[in-house]
């Protein structure tokens, strides 16, 4: 509590009084209040403490901030329709910029992916996918399929459905599951895929282990199959080459839905509107949110396939087909948001420069091998990870470490798990901020050694 105090005292004006007051999620919160990392403005490739100090934003805030912050044209649009529209509601009622998003979203994915369910985060669209399939059986006449298959290491939000179809051990260790789930094994192996640019070599055969989990359940019993193109949030884990492809073939073959979730991977990237885009995949839905308008308004959401949306547009007509929902889906101010962040995205070519900008970022990060305890490093479109060794009866110490030094020490931004520290800039990084933000993490990767 003193602590706390002296802070109060010192920023009484320039940040929050209270410290203890707000419960920050996924951090801890003890050592945060002893040194806080604060931001209080944004601009383009930066944040700024409020003391003016400019932070050089490595994981683009929290994966979403890809067109950069606070560009004008966002901002204006945002602005704009506050003062025109600032609610309205989506049960029995519409308005015509969630048209327009839905139309865009739908422009943008891949073969017959042509309808969006709206949510507000990338939680809320794993458990609206989840739903969508069970009830897709049920309208189907096959109710008894209820049971999921998700992936070792995958996230897919912190809903109770993301939670059982998630790979992250803590929180199903203390949440428990509420769906039943089984999981295909993770993707990574550093001894067969160390310092791989790109799509690694070895592990396509990983897929091939839903046969035998369906064959353990019975394909009868099961609804959908979810992963993510890229695991972002355990570590960027790329797919091997041909897995995703596989994993398409044996949901035909077995009769099972699959679900992308591209609440990290969508819009641009891995250098693709989606990277089912990137590996000539059509799954059955694709969740995003994130990305969708730079991070600037709560938004997320559920691409599905045509075959889907279809077999619940039966029966009588005035009755609702899929009871399910959120008080904020297609909200105006996000719609808005999305509509001019979507045009900035294609009036800046940023999808596309993602693409030229993955080789010359690859070479910078693999600029970092042989620095001091530098295990692995791995690199997909515009995103990095930098495995560092683990300290002795100390793991993620020395991640957590090097997280709060380049902020503190260095003016950088980046994201960590456990000891792997991930990158992932706005997309309208230049070439010199790449070379600044490699700089600093071999500065700080030094320093922690």
């Amino acid at each position: 509590m003193a602590v706390a105090q002296t802070m109060r005292a010192a920023n009484d004006v320039a940040s929050p009084n209270n410290l203890d007051a707000w419960w920050l999620p996924f951090t801890a919160n003890r050592s945060f209040k002893q040194r806080p990392r604060m931001v209080a403005r944004s601009k383009d490739m930066h944040f700024y403490t409020p003391e003016g100090r400019p932070i050089l934003d490595g994981s683009a805030g929290l994966w979403c901030c890809n067109a950069g912050h606070n560009r004008d044209p966002i901002v204006q649009a945002i602005q704009a329709q506050a003062a025109e529209l600032d609610f309205a509601p989506a049960f029995q009622f519409g308005h015509g910029k969630g048209f327009a998003v839905a139309s865009r979203i739908a422009d943008l994915a891949p073969g017959d992916l042509n309808h969006v369910f709206f949510c507000n985060s990338g939680s809320e669209a794993a458990d609206t996918a989840l739903k969508i399939a069970l009830a897709y059986w049920n309208v189907s006449g096959q109710g008894q399929r209820t049971r999921f298959i998700g992936r070792e290491r995958g996230y897919h939000g912190v809903g109770f459905g993301g939670i059982s179809v998630g790979g992250i051990v803590s929180n199903r260790k203390f949440f428990g599951t509420a769906l039943a789930a089984d999981h295909l094994p993770h993707t990574h192996n550093r001894a067969e895929q160390g310092f791989s640019r790109g799509e690694p070599e070895w592990g396509a055969h990983l897929a091939d282990d839903l046969e035998r989990i369906v064959a353990l359940h019975d394909a009868s019993t099961i609804a959908a199959v979810i992963v993510e193109p890229m695991a972002g949030s355990t570590g960027v884990l790329p797919p091997p080459k041909g897995y995703l492809k596989r994993l398409r073939q044996l949901c035909d073959k077995l009769g099972l839905l699959l679900i992308f979730d591209e609440v990290i991977t969508g819009f641009g990237r891995t250098g693709f509107a989606f990277a089912a885009e990137r590996y000539g995949v059509v799954p059955d839905m694709i969740t995003f949110a994130k990305a969708v308008n730079s991070g600037t308004v709560p938004m997320g959401g559920v691409i599905v396939r045509d075959g889907i949306h279809d077999a619940f547009m039966k029966g009588p007509e005035h009755v609702i087909e899929l009871f399910h929902g959120y008080t904020y889906s297609g909200h105006p101010l996000a719609c808005a948001a999305a509509l001019a962040t979507l045009d900035v995205y294609r009036d800046e070519r940023l999808f596309e420069r993602t693409r030229e900008l993955e080789e010359p970022w690859a070479d910078a990060m693999f600029s970092l091998q042989g620095l001091p305890n530098v295990i692995d490093i791995r690199t997909l479109g515009l995103v990095g990870a930098v495995d560092l060794a683990p300290r002795p009866d100390a793991p993620g110490q020395r991640g957590f470490e090097a997280m709060d030094r380049a902020f503190q020490d260095h003016g950088l931004m980046c994201r960590v798990t456990g000891d792997t520290l991930a990158v992932s800039p706005p997309l309208i990084i230049s070439h010199d901020q790449i070379g600044e933000i490699v700089d600093k993490l071999g500065r700080v990767i030094r320093a922690v050694a």
